[in-house]
């Protein structure tokens, strides 16, 4: 059995949950396990507490592992299961239950056999096969506010082009450490540049956990800064973002998610050349791992 851990906010949910599809696509018996989010000492560690979202959308199934599965494959949590396990992982390395991510991509993911699988599998290639199956079952329930369904057709009837601004968490010291000096103000100045280039008439809807500085730095009748998205329905914004035509996202997987929903055939994404400040661009791999995707980086340069 492979168990998936599911942790994090909505992208990074919405990504364990693509890799779970994948296991499922392949014939394997997979689980989620959800319990991260009940886990009260975990979330006091994590600046932006989280909750499941995945049960946001009527139109996705799995199924959860229980207590009993979990303990079957990674052992009861006494001391005697933890230091067998320790000892029979220095012994026998292939013997190791825990899977935990540590690069963009496995190439040996898939051939995972009761494995517990730790991470958050950004990776657009793990599940770029199955992303038409994936855009159905992220099926978003009708919105209370009908300004959304008003936004949504007036970007389907323009070129619509979603630009996501992150500011927020990654602002604190550690996370800027970390997320921070990528999405620049000229990767933001080149990839707009680089979207009026193919598509002059192109019209920008900012999207952003920091209004007031997206309304001071992008300023012109060819940006609509979208906010009427607040708490809970913030996820609504994912939504909008795939109705536009074309994305531009930060290094966040809540936009990059916009971008993979986004079902137009001719939309043009943009993304970071590097998702964190400990990966190194490595042009090659990067674009054999995402595809049809533009990279740009914090110079505002096409790479």
């Amino acid at each position: 059995m492979i168990i998936i851990q599911v942790a994090g906010g909505l992208g990074n949910q919405m990504q364990q949950y693509a890799l779970y599809r994948k296991f499922v696509k392949l014939g394997k018996e997979a689980r989620l396990d959800i319990s991260w989010f009940t886990q009260s000492a975990r979330q006091e560690k994590v600046y932006a507490k989280r909750e499941l979202e995945l049960d946001y959308f009527p139109g996705i199934s799995y199924q959860a592992c229980t207590m009993g599965e979990k303990e079957a494959l990674l052992g009861d949590g006494s001391l005697v299961s933890r230091l067998s396990r320790k000892i029979g992982g220095k012994l026998f390395p292939a013997s190791r239950k825990v899977f935990q991510e540590t690069q963009m991509y496995h190439p040996g993911l898939f051939e995972c056999e009761d494995k517990y699988l730790c991470g958050y599998f950004a990776c657009e290639k793990y599940y770029a096969d199955i992303l038409g199956e994936l855009r159905e079952q992220f099926c978003f329930p009708v919105s209370g506010n009908p300004e959304n369904a008003r936004l949504a057709q007036r970007m389907r009837a323009e070129e619509s082009v979603s630009v996501h601004v992150r500011r927020g968490d990654y602002l604190d010291p550690e996370n800027a450490r970390l997320f921070g000096n990528i999405c620049t103000e000229r990767y933001y100045e080149g990839a707009v540049g680089e979207m009026k280039r193919i598509y002059p008439q192109a019209h920008f809807y900012l999207f952003s956990d920091d209004a007031a500085y997206v309304k001071e730095r992008f300023r012109g009748e060819e940006y609509t800064v979208v906010d009427i998205n607040q708490g809970k329905d913030s996820f609504y914004d994912i939504w909008l973002m795939s109705n536009c035509k074309h994305n531009i996202c930060a290094n966040s997987t809540f936009s990059f998610w916009g971008a993979r929903l986004n079902g137009n055939r001719e939309k043009v994404m943009v993304r970071p050349w590097i998702h964190k400040n400990t990966q190194k661009f490595d042009s090659g791999q990067m674009h054999g791992l995402w595809g049809g995707w533009v990279l740009m980086d914090n110079g505002g340069n096409v790479v």
